[in-house]
């Protein structure tokens, strides 16, 4: 059984999906409707940046969702060569547009304004994220627990069983970085990101997301999406659009999704347009066969695999 997977945020990179749109008419469409769709000219800034413009939340998240579903598209695999799909948080918008639930330009859409969203939320410099490095989630918790001391400080990310990411204030995460030592980490850093994602401080735009994709449809998606929030598959368009509202303030339980798709009988996890995913799988199911798929070399490999 495969699994078709796609990235999140921190995959985005200057140079992003250029040698695609040279290469194929696909890529060079998908990015014309992204363009259309975002009324800016996100390719332009995606080829040639500058790279702190890319980097800003509301420009990532739809930049990193189209170069994933070109580079699926232009492999020219049909969806039913999987059995499931997933995302890592803004990666799910990238598995359920690859599976056909809504359109590029949707997604495009509705990951501008979540990015957006997520930045409104909380006013820059008063939140923050930490990575905890070589940490179980029971150990993160603890962290986080420990350091909150009335602020908010959460798990916001299990994705692989040595790297757990905790989210909220800045001054209860900056806490957290000392307890992590004490607690058995191996190391814990700050993370450069604008915005504590994942936390319950993102709930105004949780309440944003909900609003807008109450006015989206959404279809079945052709393979179920293995849910971040839920590490379980989903495929009523309803309880999808309940948990892509629910995933802005809630935990990406990737550890879990991937153990659980291998637990299913998937031995083969594609990802598609970044290699950031593969080596967690490995480290989660360690059998599994693992295919990260970036350039036009990627894709040639792939589809004669496959």
């Amino acid at each position: 059984m495969r699994a078709f997977i796609f990235p999140g945020q921190g995959s985005q990179s200057v140079g992003m999906g250029k040698a695609l749109a040279e290469a194929s008419n696909i890529a060079r469409h998908l990015f014309e409707e992204v363009d259309e769709a975002l009324r800016q000219k996100l390719f332009r800034l995606m080829a040639e940046g500058p790279s702190d413009e890319l980097t800003l939340t509301e420009n990532a998240q739809p930049a990193i969702m189209a170069n994933a579903v070109a580079t699926f598209r232009v492999s020219g695999l049909s969806i039913d060569k999987a059995d499931f799909v997933a995302g890592h948080s803004l990666g799910e918008y990238s598995a359920l547009g690859a599976a056909g639930a809504f359109g590029v330009p949707t997604a495009a859409r509705l990951l501008k304004l979540r990015g957006e969203a997520m930045q409104r939320a909380v006013p820059v410099g008063q939140g923050a994220m930490a990575a905890l490095l070589g940490a179980s989630v029971e150990i993160a918790r603890a962290v986080a627990d420990a350091a909150a001391q009335g602020e908010v400080c959460v798990v916001a990310n299990d994705n692989d069983p040595s790297q757990v990411v905790i989210s909220g204030h800045r001054g209860a995460v900056e806490r957290a970085l000392e307890i992590a030592k004490e607690k058995g980490a191996k190391r814990a850093v700050l993370l450069p990101v604008s915005a504590p994602f994942h936390s319950p401080l993102m709930e105004p735009a949780a309440r944003e997301m909900e609003q807008a994709l109450a006015e989206v449809e959404i279809d079945e998606p052709a393979v179920p999406l293995y849910a971040n929030v839920t590490a379980a598959p989903v495929e009523e368009p309803d309880a999808i659009r309940r948990l892509l509202v629910e995933q802005v303030t809630g935990m990406v339980r990737w550890r879990e999704s991937v153990a659980a798709m291998a637990e299913a009988g998937v031995d083969h996890f594609v990802e598609f347009g970044g290699k950031v995913l593969g080596p967690m799988v490995k480290r989660i199911a360690p059998d599994a066969r693992v295919t990260s798929v970036v350039t036009m070399d990627d894709i040639d490999a792939l589809v004669k695999e496959i």
